[in-house]
């Protein structure tokens, strides 16, 4: 008998004990990625020792729940996937909250799990967490986490594989901040590089002998990992960053932050918190740790920088013809004489005269009032009427600002 042929009480009590006897045989996996629950169900070409091997890799992260959560039979092997896996998530977020895998070695599959996973836990958390792509470490002592943010391949897992042999490992991958500024650890296999076009490999955090992730870790610094290759090595160097550079750098590697009701703000709140942002530049990994002893310990809370500058979104009818205004942006915050616009794609930075324009049209106008209150702003001198035509050109081709159709 099939569970569909099962009811109520019975089908529970059948699903139990099916989930009781697989993980017994060691075909699920069962993880806490990023808080979301994830069940793995390895396919029948998946070996006993490479279901071991997972397991060890992911042993940081395995879930200790006791409410079961099958996932279905992972499709059939094929010539050009002859790996299988299939993967269920409690989040509601995700339809029946399945998906299933397949490839051609388990060294694919591996990897591919990886990815698979913490992307679905990134999507489940989007607009909950601040989700940084950075390497996190922790002192053991107090649970303070330096964030060490860094584009994929330029050395978060060999930083985090260095540091966290006296700091806690919090993850090599994402870095999960919560309002209150509680750090969620993923401590996931490190993807280590192997030869060209080679799967990357899962090692787990013991066989690299890192140390475990304290209790109730928090974040008390962001640093943008700036690393320097060359046949000269650098000597390893710490400075503030600017808050709108730091903005900028920080949104592409970040991860749904978008989601967020005020994406840019909440980070402006999150930097302000931490002190501001830090950037290191360095050769080898090696010198990490001394230049970074200092960001484990308390910083002086950044003086306010920045101020709210997005607008309420009303009704809004349809643009006069010929007349500008700007478009719905999804935040925007002034830094000193700055605005960061943030749309649906990217960040636009508006220094000079921009800021004034984006300002005069707030509602519907004509190009004569814009020019009219940039020159209230930052006067009249010769050939202003024709560089402010020129800014709303720009303005409105990167889609900041709109012309009703004559």
């Amino acid at each position: 008998m099939t569970s569909a042929g099962l009811s109520g009480s019975a089908q529970s009590a059948w699903q139990q004990r099916l989930f009781e006897e697989l993980a017994r045989g060691g075909d699920l996996l069962c993880l806490k990625v990023l808080g979301q629950r994830f069940v793995v169900r390895w396919g029948p070409a998946v070996t006993w020792q490479q279901r071991a091997t997972m397991s060890l890799a992911w042993a940081r992260c395995i879930s200790s729940s006791p409410e079961p959560l099958l996932p279905p039979e992972p499709m059939e092997p094929t010539g050009g996937s002859q790996f299988t896996a299939s993967v269920t998530c409690a989040s509601m977020k995700f339809g029946d909250g399945s998906f299933h895998i397949g490839t051609a070695s388990f060294e694919e599959l591996a990897e591919n799990l990886t990815s698979r996973l913490t992307v679905s836990a990134i999507l489940a958390n989007a607009g909950e967490l601040t989700m940084l792509h950075a390497c996190g470490v922790a002192d053991p002592a107090t649970g303070a986490v330096v964030a060490l943010v860094a584009k994929s391949g330029t050395g978060k897992t060999t930083a985090a594989s260095v540091l966290a042999r006296t700091y806690g490992y919090i993850t090599d991958e994402t870095v999960a901040v919560a309002w209150d500024g509680s750090v969620v650890p993923y401590p996931k296999p490190l993807s280590v590089k192997q030869e060209a076009s080679a799967p990357k490999r899962q090692i787990g955090p013991d066989e690299f002998g890192l140390q475990p992730a304290p209790a109730m870790p928090f974040i008390q610094s962001i640093v943008l990992l700036n690393r320097v290759q060359g046949a000269i090595p650098v000597a390893p160097a710490l400075e503030r960053v600017p808050l709108a550079e730091a903005l900028l750098a920080l949104i592409p590697e970040s991860s749904s932050q978008a989601e967020f009701v005020d994406p840019l703000q909440s980070l402006c709140r999150l930097i302000e918190s931490v002190g501001g942002v830090w950037q290191v530049t360095y050769s080898e990994a090696a010198d990490l740790p001394a230049v970074l002893e200092p960001l484990f310990r308390l910083q002086a809370t950044s003086k306010s920088e920045w101020e709210p500058a997005a607008e309420e979104v009303a009704r809004r009818g349809p643009i006069p013809a010929g007349s500008i205004r700007r478009r719905v942006s999804r935040d925007a915050v002034k830094i000193g004489g700055d605005l960061l616009v943030m749309l649906d794609n990217e960040i636009v930075r508006l220094t000079g005269i921009g800021p004034a324009v984006w300002d005069a049209c707030a509602g519907p106008v004509g190009l004569d009032d814009v020019m009219d209150h940039v020159g209230k702003v930052h006067g009249e001198p010769e050939g202003y009427r024709a560089a402010v035509a020129t800014a709303v050109e720009h303005l409105i081709a990167k889609s900041v600002l709109e012309r009703g159709e004559k």
